[in-house]
């Protein structure tokens, strides 16, 4: 290889750029105060006398002066004259030496005494020496006088920086002045977003309504010349982890516009007035580079209704912010074209005034994925991944009902771990199941101590959940049942719910009825019942009361419903019914729950041996699976067509009709071939 070609492939050298910060001149200057304190000190260049040393110099007359330093040491000075004697040189010649400072230190102790053999060494040899008291403090002394002061600015100018943020100030106390200013994130061109409606799977009617906007931003005219107006704001509303923040992520990347990105938080400051001085430069930097888009995640930080919190005071910070920003989307000179998108799962809490036409012109509601669009999630989180062949991603987004986007990535992440710890070099479709299981129920605990009566008791317990579902109508199907202790749960079963759009009283009853049958088995074959149905209660509690309570399902209750979708029912101190109605709610609920406990019991005794079958087979495998539940109770009698059958019939009905079109459009093109022939001939 060349020598060109050698130094081609070398890494070009990284040029080195200096940045200036301001505060290396305070550095700079301590230092140099530090130095000339400690290099112009007197000690340096001073050396201890012993008393015979001292006796011997005060004697030779060669002492000029001597000064009592603080009581406690005398300096002594030397003569010009003396200095040019042999045991003076090697001192003098130090590079420390000063003529002004003493040559000798002398510790004497008492200082009457000293004083004294002074006075008596002076008059008996007739020396000329002077004597001096003066106070000093040492180079040490005034470092450890100004240090509580150093210390001090210290803090107080890390607390301004970490009030400014990062960003600089240019010039000394910059950054103080920088703490109204606001901390969004811009993405322009400079630093665009790769982000697109591409990589949102699902959400097709949120997207649609959010490309609206983006098509606004790009093509305005298409709009204005109709007499349009552009939305001031759109809000995206839904549980946590349905893709809000993700699907906003797109519009930055899609829009080409610059895109400020910041969260509610973000306002909220310990100064009072910054948060409403932050809205106000964010607004005034997203006018300056119009048209622009101004994304505020978790709104509800500074977006709550004013006037819940009775126990704040009057001059309320968030309520300041608040204003401030209603005031920016919504007042004077609002004319040019910023839009503001804003997230939040807590839509109930929020301002009637930051919710209204004007503000915030639509709302868009971020649900929990469905089967088809959980699908669509899972095909961009594989892509990442090593797959096996084996993998059915219909039917993972089968068995993943409720789970939002985030959930689903967390299951296609820890499948890969899984498989992973378990040294393959793919992902297998059980690693995924494996993985929405620890996700689902936790941790599997394989070490844990279990008696054998209580690994008996938690048996007939799931085998009574799986029976009773297994046989009412409305119930969901049950995929597995375990007794492998997971998380906090020492047994767990695992049903593939219905997708319902709305829930009649029956299958809210029924659902109620196969919670209860793990209660139910451990009364009918031991008799006793035990503390493991304490979550199996606490659901069909809060299920019973909101059947009675919110929905109205209540014969006797009546067509009533106590729900406050405003949120404003939180902060009430009295229920919205009297004494006599709160009594009968609780007589509804425990009738409710009682009536469909007898239930369980009566379908168990009419299936105890099946129950007892499945429970000893339980115990076996500690693991059993829909399928051994068709060998023991037989087939479902209420089990819907699978999925997989559903689809191949509807294929073949669409083949067959298409065959159909294609030979009657065959009898035609023979017909009218016919009728040709014959008119020629």
């Amino acid at each position: 290889m060349s020598k060109d070609k050698k130094n081609n492939n070398k890494k070009p050298f990284k040029e080195f750029k200096f940045k200036f910060n301001f505060y290396w001149v305070y550095g700079i200057l301590f230092a140099l105060i530090i130095g000339y304190q400690f290099f112009n000190s007197s000690e340096l260049a001073t050396s201890k006398l012993t008393e015979n040393e001292f006796n011997e110099i005060l004697k030779e007359n060669d002492v000029e002066k001597v000064v009592i330093v603080n009581n406690d040491v005398a300096q002594v000075f030397i003569k010009a004259e003396a200095l040019q004697k042999e045991k003076y040189k090697d001192k003098t010649k130090s590079p420390f030496y000063n003529a002004k400072d003493p040559l000798y230190v002398f510790d004497f102790g008492d200082l009457q005494n000293f004083e004294k053999d002074l006075s008596t060494n002076k008059a008996e040899y007739k020396l000329d020496f002077d004597t001096n008291n003066t106070t000093e403090t040492s180079v040490w002394d005034g470092i450890f006088m100004w240090l509580p002061f150093i210390f001090i600015i210290a803090i107080w100018i890390f607390i301004m920086r970490r009030m400014s943020g990062s960003g600089g100030g240019g010039g000394p106390g910059g950054q103080i002045f920088n703490i109204g200013k606001s901390k969004a994130k811009l993405f322009d061109q400079d630093q665009k977003v790769q982000t697109s409606f591409k990589d949102v799977a699902g959400l097709e009617g949120a997207k649609e309504e959010v490309q609206e906007i983006v098509d606004f931003l790009k093509n305005p005219d298409k709009y204005t010349k109709l007499g349009g107006k552009i939305p001031k704001g759109a809000l995206l509303v839904g549980p946590p982890g349905t893709g809000k923040t993700l699907l906003a992520k797109a519009v930055a990347g899609e829009a080409k516009v610059p895109f400020f990105s910041l969260s509610g938080s973000d306002f909220v400051e310990m100064f009072v007035g910054v948060g409403a001085s932050r809205v106000r430069d964010l607004f005034k930097q997203a006018a300056q580079k119009s048209p622009s888009i101004i994304f505020i995640d978790e709104i509800d930080a500074i977006g709550r209704a004013r006037g819940k919190n009775n126990f704040s005071g009057g001059n309320d910070e968030r309520e300041n912010t608040l204003n401030q920003l209603l005031t920016e989307m919504d007042g004077f000179g609002t004319d040019v074209n910023v839009i503001v998108l804003a997230a939040t799962n807590r839509a109930d809490v929020l301002d009637k005034a930051l919710m209204r036409a004007g503000r915030f012109d639509r709302q868009i509601y971020v649900d929990l994925p469905d089967m088809n669009e959980r699908k669509e999630i899972f095909e961009v989180h594989i892509r990442p991944l090593k797959m096996s062949k084996d993998v059915d991603i219909e039917f993972l987004a089968k068995q993943t009902p409720g789970f939002s986007g985030a959930d689903i990535a967390n299951v296609c992440n820890e499948a890969a771990l899984v498989a992973a710890r378990q040294d393959k070099k793919a992902v297998h479709h059980q690693d995924f199941l494996d993985a929405v299981d620890r996700i689902v129920g936790g941790l599997e605990k394989k070490n844990k101590i279990m008696t054998q009566k209580e690994k008996k008791t938690i048996a007939f317990h799931e085998a009574g959940h799986a029976t009773v579902s297994w046989t009412l109508e409305h119930a969901a199907p049950l995929v597995k049942v375990t007794i492998v202790p997971r998380g906090q749960s020492l047994g767990a079963a695992w049903y593939l719910p219905e997708e319902r759009m709305i829930v009649q009283t029956e299958q809210m009853l029924d659902e109620m009825c196969a919670t209860l049958g793990g209660r139910a088995a451990e009364k009918l074959i031991f008799g006793k019942i035990s503390t493991g149905a304490l979550s199996d209660l606490e659901k069909i509690t809060k299920q019973a009361r909101a059947m009675i309570t919110v929905y109205g399902l209540s014969e006797k209750i009546g067509n009533i419903t106590y729900y406050d979708s405003s949120g404003q029912s939180d902060y009430n101190f009295s229920k919205p019914y009297s004494e006599e109605t709160a009594v009968l709610i609780d007589q509804e609920i425990s009738h409710l729950i009682e009536t469909q406990y007898k239930r369980a019991i009566q379908i168990l005794t009419e299936h105890k041996e099946e129950l007892t079958t499945l429970a000893e087979l339980l115990l076996e495998k500690e693991v059993i699976f829909g399928d051994d539940l068709v060998k023991i109770l037989g087939e479902r009698p209420f089990a819907k067509e699978p999925l997989a059958v559903s689809k191949a019939k509807k294929d073949l009905q669409k083949k067959e009709a298409k065959k159909a079109v294609e030979e009657v459009k065959d009898e035609k093109d023979v017909n009218n071939e016919g009728e040709i022939s014959t008119e020629l001939a």
